[in-house]
């Protein structure tokens, strides 16, 4: 226990003892400026400067055009251009889409397996063309029901909140 206490107490002095820092001339012995210093003091400065320097520039990376040169990061260009030719590219797959099935329709004519008259390139378009069903979005007896349900026990929780909190 006073080996510990031993301990603590030159640790403590070692941190805690002030010292002075001189700046000299070396030719002339002028003395160009002093410091009183003391370890911890030193610890303290070093550690707070290391994390404004690493703050700095964490921010100098994130918020400048620095931060394109990260490996693994893409540029906002990039970024632009790619979504541009995703949009291209889903535009043209439809036309494509379309086209095929025009194509699809012309052969049954040439071949014979359907009959000319029926033939019309607006339907053949809207055919090709993926359209949604519609369908019954009214809600049901049941789940209007259920919708009161839920709405008389959410009034009942409220006031018996409101209740407690008086």
């Amino acid at each position: 226990m006073s080996e510990n206490r031993l301990k603590r107490r030159k640790l403590h002095h070692k941190l805690f003892t002030k010292n002075r820092l001189v700046i000299l001339n070396e030719e002339t012995f002028e003395e160009l400026f002093s410091f009183k210093l003391n370890l911890m003091n030193v610890f303290v400065a070093a550690t707070s400067g290391a994390i404004l320097l690493i703050t700095f520039t964490t921010f100098i990376i994130a918020f400048t055009p620095l931060r394109e040169f990260i490996p693994g990061y893409s540029s906002s260009k990039l970024k632009k251009d790619a979504t541009e030719l995703a949009l291209k590219s889903d535009s043209l797959t439809l036309v494509l889409q379309q086209n095929e099935a025009y194509i699809k329709s012309i052969q049954k004519v040439l071949t014979g397996e359907l009959e000319y008259a029926k033939f019309n390139k607006d339907s053949i378009l809207a055919s090709a063309s993926d359209t949604v069903s519609k369908a019954d979005l009214s809600p049901s007896k049941e789940e209007l029901e259920l919708r009161k349900e839920v709405a008389k026990e959410e009034k009942n929780t409220k006031s018996n909140a409101s209740k407690a909190k008086k």
